[in-house]
C-alpha cells in the first residue's frame, strides 16, 4: 500500500514542473496589467510635459504648479522669468511650469465673469 502511493507520487513529479511555470503565469499577468494600466500613461504623460517645457517661448501665458498664473518674460535652460502683475516679475524653475494656458481658455474665464 505504501509503495503504491509513492510509486503515483512519482508520476506527478513531472506534473509539478508545469505547475512551476503556472505558477509564475499570474505574477506576469498582473505585470502585464500593471505595466498597461499604469507605468504606460504615467510615461506618456511624463513625455508630453517634457514636450512642452521644451516648447516655451517668451509671451506665453502659463500657470505654476503653486498655482501662480502669469506672462513668460525671459526664458532661459533652468529658470524663467514671470510678470504675475503690472511691474511684478519673479523667477521660478522651469520643472515648476504646469500648464500653458490658451487664448481659448482665457476667453472662456472672461465670459465666465461677464454672467
Amino acid at each position: 500500500m505504501i509503495s503504491t502511493a509513492y510509486a503515483m507520487g512519482q508520476a506527478g513529479g513531472q506534473g509539478g514542473q508545469a505547475g512551476g511555470i503556472a505558477g509564475f503565469l499570474p505574477i506576469i499577468i498582473l505585470f502585464a496589467i500593471f505595466y498597461f494600466l499604469l507605468i504606460r500613461p504615467q510615461q506618456k504623460k511624463a513625455k508630453e510635459h517634457r514636450e512642452m517645457l521644451s516648447d516655451l517661448k517668451k509671451g506665453y501665458r502659463i500657470i505654476t504648479s503653486g498655482g501662480i498664473h502669469g506672462t513668460i518674460e525671459t526664458i532661459d535652460d533652468t529658470t524663467i522669468g514671470l510678470e504675475i502683475a503690472e511691474k511684478i516679475k519673479i523667477k521660478v524653475s522651469r520643472g515648476n511650469v504646469a500648464a500653458v494656458v490658451t487664448d481659448t481658455q482665457a476667453g472662456q474665464k472672461k465670459d465666465q465673469k461677464k454672467k
